[in-house]
């Protein structure tokens, strides 16, 4: 993959500069992609600069998590900046710069993977130990693969770049394979990923059972429902681990994180390193811009007992009587961003039964996410058959994740697109290829309709 200077600057000569509580080692400064792995330490600051580029403002930090909310039909845009309405109006266009930052901040994740997938094998550190060494590399393949998954959702066929860009020629002129094989790509590296990890419990820190998610997740989108249903089931039978806790809102209100709800979120310190989500939900009176804001759609849905319940905390109103999303809220900006919790498992163990005509048990699981919320349970009588379940769950889920970036995935993957969205072009069921990698690797080609 080709990209301008200033984009292969960040790729291959970005320091690991940035520090993170999870990964116990200072960062070593100024040392770029290309030399950092010689010894133990260095190997940990290496995957530490993986978390980095994971977390960052492009990707799970805002850009990449903007896409999915921003573009299903929980959120209002009430800022003035066009391309931002774009994802409202379902209609990107190729020129839109939140694609291009997710992209780049993608691939850069990515290649600071390969960087520790290719170096941290080789490395001869008597004090580095083949346990330590497997971890690490189990934790960069389950990066990588999660990044593939982001991409093949969001975009369709990419580019399938497994070795680290060094300098501006590496790794361009590289075709996009299809989706198909794209996804394939992240099969590999989650099988690769499991045995290396460890079985302990961190929530901050890739291990066996955040690969555990991520295969439940991935198997719910290749409607492979045994698969997902087996992975989804090794989280939620680890009840000492893992639950729903109460209210909803103990997993993020009160400055909480880490709780028992999370499978896998993101750290960030509130000053060297900060969750920009916060400065767009919350309104001027907190700081922040409240350029973005639950539509009445959202409030009525979560403010409705018998459909919100208590998730209802997820949104709160300024001086000004306009209501406004608090999942972020922390001032500084501390606030984790969740990648798995989970309340996904139940629901995606959810759909895979009901999928396998197991509408009972599907129940079971849609009950206990309602149950949390202060809501009463769905019977076969309120829900005689499959496509009922599904739509149950369906709409459970656009609740539970209300502002995380799941809706407008959810909806394309069932096909739902022209019914939820009256979006009936296929073509713009994924986004367009960003025009600056066009412009500079010839061997990239745009999406069908852009």
């Amino acid at each position: 993959m080709r990209v301008k200077q200033p984009i292969l600057l960040l790729l291959f000569l970005l320091t690991f500069s940035s520090c993170r509580d999870f990964l116990d080692v200072k960062p070593l400064e100024s040392i770029s992609d290309t030399e950092t792995i010689t010894n133990q330490n260095s190997a940990l600051t290496a995957l530490r600069g993986v978390y980095s580029a994971l977390g960052d403002g492009g990707y799970y930090g805002t850009s990449f998590q903007s896409i999915g909310y921003l573009s299903g039909d929980n959120v209002q845009w009430t800022g003035s900046q066009s391309q931002v309405q774009e994802f409202i109006n379902k209609k990107v266009n190729a020129d839109n710069s939140t694609i291009s930052s997710a992209w780049i901040a993608i691939y850069r994740t990515i290649n600071r993977a390969n960087n520790v997938l290719a170096k941290v094998p080789t490395v001869t550190d008597p004090s580095f130990t083949t346990a330590q060494k497997n971890q690490y590399v189990g934790e960069a393949y389950a990066i990588r693969a999660l990044a593939y998954f982001d991409l093949a959702r969001t975009f369709g066929g990419v580019p399938i770049i497994t070795s680290p860009t060094e300098k501006p020629t590496d790794n361009s002129g590289i075709k996009r394979s299809t989706q198909a094989d794209t996804y394939a790509q992240v099969l590999k590296d989650l099988d690769a990923a499991e045995p290396l990890l460890p079985t302990t419990v961190d929530r901050y820190r890739v291990t066996q059972r955040t690969v555990f998610a991520l295969k439940a997740r991935f198997y719910l989108y290749q409607k492979n429902y045994a698969k997902a249903e087996e992975y989804a089931t090794k989280l939620i039978s680890d009840a000492t681990n893992y639950r729903l806790v109460k209210p909803y809102g103990a997993f993020f209100q009160s400055d909480a994180r880490g709780t028992a709800e999370s499978v896998f979120e993101i750290f960030y310190n509130g000053t060297t390193e900060v969750n920009s989500h916060r400065g767009q939900w919350q309104p001027q009176t907190n700081g922040g811009t409240r350029q973005w804001a639950p539509n009445d759609a959202l409030v009525a849905l979560l403010n409705n007992p018998a459909i919100g319940g208590n998730r209802s905390v997820l949104v709160a109103k300024d001086n000004q009587n306009r209501w406004y999303g608090n999942l972020y809220y922390r001032n500084p900006a501390s606030d984790p961003s969740y990648i798995f919790r989970i309340a996904e498992a139940y629901l995606i163990r959810a759909e895979a039964r009901a999928q396998q005509d197991k509408l009972p048990d599907a129940l079971t699981d849609l009950n206990a996410v309602r149950d949390r919320a202060g809501l009463t349970a769905l019977t076969a009588t309120t829900t005689p058959t499959k496509d009922a379940v599904l739509l149950a769950i369906e709409n459970e889920r656009r609740v539970e994740f209300a502002l995380e970036p799941h809706r407008w995935f959810d909806i394309v993957r069932t096909g739902r697109a022209s019914a939820v969205f009256n979006l009936s072009d296929a073509n713009r069921y994924v986004l367009p290829i960003p025009v600056q990698q066009l412009l500079t690797d010839k061997a990239l080609e745009q999406n069908p309709g852009y």
